[in-house]
């Protein structure tokens, strides 16, 4: 009993010791770690955040390795990559070993593009082989794909809801089971899952986006745990949970018009420079903007029946309808182009 009595004492300091390290890393900003010349596999890269991503880590000198279904938006991004690259490439003078100066080979990193539709099992390994066989062992890991259907569930075909649980949460059990065991086996690696606040909280008409962002986050947390459990203390792991990103995804989403103002959509440049800085950081979560914090704790505590209360004072209760109308206007008018 006592040693049981003296370990629940370890505990509770260790438990302070974490409120005291995670709050003096407000007041000093941690270094930011290189990923100069480490493999990064960014999947969904053709577009939006992906793209983004990929800028931020080529400006680091990180080699990258470009994953998406659509292979001219792949090679957009990776022209991109290529351009940043080329404006590192110069020459850099140091100090010689004997006092003179020498200079620095110029930087030569390379961008690799692979089409791979992460929402087929096959597609996602064989890619990941291709990877492992051409370009090396990936040190970093950003399962940034997604999708959304855009329907109500009732009016959503069963195909769109399979297909975002599949892009949205299943890959990230495949592109993970790829790329882990040899992260495992150096101890060295970083996991990036790229969910979302509907993954904390959720919100009507989006059911099957809101079911497959929790289910990325149950998975994320459940293998920071197992990381935890197996004392692989090289592999980090980071969840980024950010509120409504201006990407088009959800175009025409909007909250009350009064409330809008003081929480308008992220800007995305905003939202992955955020993330970067967690990444680099070895933080294991970053919500943007911070009141997604109290939200996910608030939702913790208080009944039902209060949540539902804020919602619809906020207008994030039907939130969704304004997209879905629009994503159901765009539909019909298609399916009447395609009858003319």
């Amino acid at each position: 009993m006592m040693i049981i009595i003296a370990e629940f004492f370890v505990v509770i300091l260790k438990v302070l010791w974490a409120f005291v390290t995670a709050g003096a890393k407000w007041v000093v900003r941690p270094k930011e770690k290189s990923v100069a010349g480490q493999v990064c596999v960014i999947t969904g890269a053709g577009s939006g955040l992906g793209r983004l991503f990929a800028k931020e880590f080529a400006r680091r000198r990180a080699i990258l390795v470009l994953w998406d279904i659509n292979s001219q938006s792949n090679e957009e991004t990776a022209e991109m990559v290529r351009q940043i690259y080329h404006e590192l490439d110069t020459p850099i003078a140091k100090d010689g070993p004997v006092g003179g100066v020498e200079e620095v080979p110029p930087f030569q990193p390379q961008v690799y593009t692979y089409v791979c539709d992460v929402g087929k099992r096959e597609s996602v390994y064989s890619t990941a082989e291709k990877v492992r066989r051409e370009v090396g062992n990936v040190d970093i890991l950003i399962n940034n794909a997604g999708v959304v259907s855009g329907h109500h569930l009732l009016e959503c075909p069963d195909e769109l809801i399979e297909r975002t649980m599949v892009v949205n949460c299943h890959a990230h059990f495949w592109t993970t089971k790829a790329f882990l065991p040899k992260m495992l086996e150096l101890n060295h690696g970083h996991i990036v899952t790229v969910a979302s606040s509907l993954g904390l909280f959720s919100t009507a008409g989006v059911e099957d986006y809101c079911a497959s962002k929790f289910g990325a986050i149950g998975f994320h947390e459940s293998l920071s745990h197992e990381l935890k459990a197996s004392e692989k203390e090289g592999i980090n792991m980071t969840l980024v949970c950010p509120y409504l990103v201006d990407t088009g995804m959800f175009k025409g989403c909007r909250i009350r018009k009064e409330i809008e103002p003081f929480l308008p959509p992220l800007k995305p440049e905003f939202c992955v420079k955020q993330s970067m800085r967690a990444i680099l950081t070895d933080q294991p979560m970053i919500c943007t903007p911070r009141i997604v914090y109290m939200v996910n704790f608030m939702k913790s505590i208080l009944p039902f029946e209060a949540i539902v209360c804020m919602y619809r004072f906020l207008g994030a209760d039907k939130c969704m309808y304004p997209f879905l109308a629009q994503r159901k206007e765009a539909m019909n008018n298609n399916e009447a182009k395609n009858g003319i």
